[in-house]
């Protein structure tokens, strides 16, 4: 059985380590509700621009565009697979950088003839454990993301798929859902973008006479993608990481109920180890009282009987003397 020393240590430890979980617990919380704030300030815009794209569509009966392709012309695209793989800088977040590594190998079957971009240190560790290439583009951290990093991923991997080098992007991100809802691993297929996204909810295409494209359709269409792509981007980067925020916030929450709950047993066992070591302490002094008290009795007895015995001694001397005397 451990010591009362023993004990109180680990109440120390386990009261530190509250602290830090609870500090994380606020951490956590506040840079979520940053996060979403950002993400509900931008995406407007990108929406906005997502309903262009489909009045393009609506307008223009045959257009299409470099970025946009059928399935039978995806047949004779070129180059690698690219995955855009967003994960978090660090763990302590619950199975949320998991979920994300298990999508990653269940959807990439050969991964050497794939391209990996990993955003957040624990995706490159992984990676590099396992002996797997990462590119070397995106070094960027998963933390506050930002549009000019979006901006540049989207750049490189546009420019990618321009020059045949990549012959589809797929983005791996966490999709923030909120509320009890929790959060969902999401594979998204951003090039080449297929039509059927941009029709209306009859697949019906509509024709608007009031619109003109200056110098083509085509063109207009071209110049809008890549605004698309970076905001689609962006709000990966940003719902993940709302998503590793609301994990670890329920992750340290968790933490420290499971804490209160160790404290809780550990004072309970504190207790009955001091309550018991006092016991032990009143039985051992009084054992030693009666122990005491008998030694003192036999002392006492003792005492008596030598008393006893030289008044005998005594007695039986006057006894002797007298006789001699007579």
């Amino acid at each position: 059985m451990a010591t009362t020393k023993e004990i109180k240590n680990r109440i120390k430890s386990v009261k530190d380590t509250q602290k830090i979980t609870n500090a994380m617990y606020l951490i956590a919380s506040t840079k979520m509700r940053k996060a979403k704030k950002d993400l509900e300030a931008t995406r407007p815009y990108f929406d906005h621009l997502q309903e262009e794209i489909k009045r393009i569509f609506r307008t223009a009966t045959e257009v299409s565009g470099k970025y946009f392709y059928d399935e039978e012309s995806e047949k004779y695209l070129k180059g690698s697979d690219a995955y855009l793989i967003i994960t978090a800088d660090k763990g302590l977040a619950g199975a949320y950088n998991q979920n994300v590594i298990k999508e990653v190998l269940k959807i990439v079957k050969h991964p050497e003839d794939a391209k990996f971009y990993v955003v957040g240190e624990y995706g490159r560790h992984f990676f590099e454990a396992h002996n797997i290439h990462v590119e070397e583009t995106f070094l960027y951290t998963a933390q506050n993301p930002t549009l000019d990093r979006a901006r540049d991923m989207a750049e490189i991997l546009i420019r990618g798929f321009e020059n045949g080098e990549i012959r589809k992007v797929s983005v791996i991100y966490t999709d923030f859902k909120g509320g009890m809802s929790g959060e969902e691993t999401c594979v998204k297929e951003l090039l080449p973008f297929s039509k059927e996204d941009f029709l209306t909810e009859n697949h019906e295409k509509i024709k608007d006479p009031y619109f003109e494209f200056e110098p083509s359709a085509e063109a207009v269409l071209d110049a809008i993608v890549p605004s698309y792509f970076t905001g689609f981007i962006y709000s990966a980067l940003v719902d993940s990481f709302c998503s590793e925020q609301d994990s670890r916030t329920t992750a340290m929450d968790s933490a420290n109920r499971n804490a209160e709950e160790l404290l809780e047993d550990l004072s309970l066992e504190y207790n009955h180890v001091r309550q018991g070591a006092i016991t032990q302490e009143i039985t051992e002094i009084s054992s030693g009282a009666r122990g005491q008290a008998k030694n003192i009795e036999k002392r006492i007895k003792k005492k008596k009987e030598l008393e006893a015995l030289r008044q005998e001694e005594a007695e039986n001397g006057n006894e002797i003397e007298k006789e001699v005397q007579s």
